[in-house]
């Protein structure tokens, strides 16, 4: 059976709870002669039914019933019959018999046809009141089910609002609460991590430093990327009193350069290549000479020279 939308936002409204008592009644009468309509307001009720799942249930505090019954004593007082009103004496009913026509101070007196016709006009006006206000009843009862039906739909979209908001907030802060098919579904991201090169191998050189290819003496390594060198004893020893120092000889330099002392250890290490280009380092001849203990104080090479050597490539820089 089809329904009115006034009948379907009644039933909303019903499901809601927003009703007054009259109206109530009046949906509890209908849903018991009409089981179309009572369908209408039970599916409102399984459709406004999440609500109730997401309210807690509230004791209410011990002294309230005692409110309402103290409420209830007060609006319905027992009414008390007076005395006097009791003592009612009906009196009896004079019959009066026809008045003769009412003079006028100075004037005819009225006829009884002249106040049946005064009487006829007050009736035409006594109707043509009771027919605007009824048309003004019509207009307020037609105004009255307009604001309703606004109402009802206020109340139900604010509800489904409501629902809505919480349903949200639910599924953002607890979704594990949610049966599955309202579960929000896993989001997979996938990050693309560059993972940095290794480093990359620089070139390494080495040389013997010797004074013939029968006696070497010391051997020198060099990497190409840090640009450091270590000298490595093999048969030279120091004579008292005096230390060997290593000189970078080339000719893009205008004097060789001293590159330290090499110490009594058995290596010696030193980051002082960086001052000089990669082609100057590997091409440069590399020399020993004896110093006085310490070095040469003047910065060149003050006593002879007896080691001496070129560097060759073992592992070539990484392409």
């Amino acid at each position: 059976m089809a329904y009115s939308e006034d009948h379907i936002a009644l039933a909303a409204e019903y499901a809601l709870g927003t009703l007054d008592a009259a109206e109530r009644a009046q949906v509890e009468t209908m849903m018991a002669v009409d089981s179309d309509f009572a369908a209408v307001v039970q599916a409102w009720e399984f459709r406004l039914s999440a609500l109730n799942q997401m309210v807690g249930l509230v004791e209410p505090r011990p002294e309230l019933w005692e409110r309402i019954k103290a409420e209830i004593a007060r609006a319905a007082p027992v009414a008390q019959v007076s005395p006097t009103t009791a003592a009612v004496v009906a009196a009896p009913v004079a019959i009066v018999p026809d008045a003769p026509p009412v003079l006028a101070a100075d004037g005819p007196a009225v006829t009884a046809a002249e106040d049946d016709t005064a009487t006829g006009k007050t009736t035409e006006l006594k109707a043509e009141r009771s027919e605007a206000v009824a048309a003004d009843n019509t207009n307020v009862i037609q105004l009255s089910s307009k604001v309703r039906q606004l109402r009802i739909v206020a109340n139900v979209m604010t509800a489904v609002a409501a629902m809505l908001l919480a349903l949200l907030g639910v599924q953002i802060y607890r979704p594990e609460l949610l049966p599955p098919p309202l579960q929000p579904k896993a989001r997979v991201q996938t990050a693309e991590v560059k993972v940095p090169a290794g480093a990359q191998p620089s070139a390494q050189f080495v040389a013997l430093l010797q004074k013939d290819a029968a006696s070497p003496a010391f051997i020198l390594s060099v990497d190409a990327g840090s640009k450091t060198y270590t000298v490595r004893r093999v048969g030279a020893a120091p004579e008292p009193g005096k230390s060997f120092e290593l000189w970078i000889v080339s000719d893009k330099l205008q004097k060789p350069r001293s590159l330290g002392v090499i110490g009594g250890s058995d290596f010696t290490s030193r980051p002082v290549l960086s001052a000089y280009d990669a082609d100057t380092v590997s091409r440069a001849t590399y020399a020993v000479s004896v110093e006085p203990e310490g070095g040469s104080p003047t910065g060149q090479a003050t006593g002879p020279i007896v080691f001496t050597g070129k560097l060759i490539e073992t592992v070539p820089p990484s392409r």
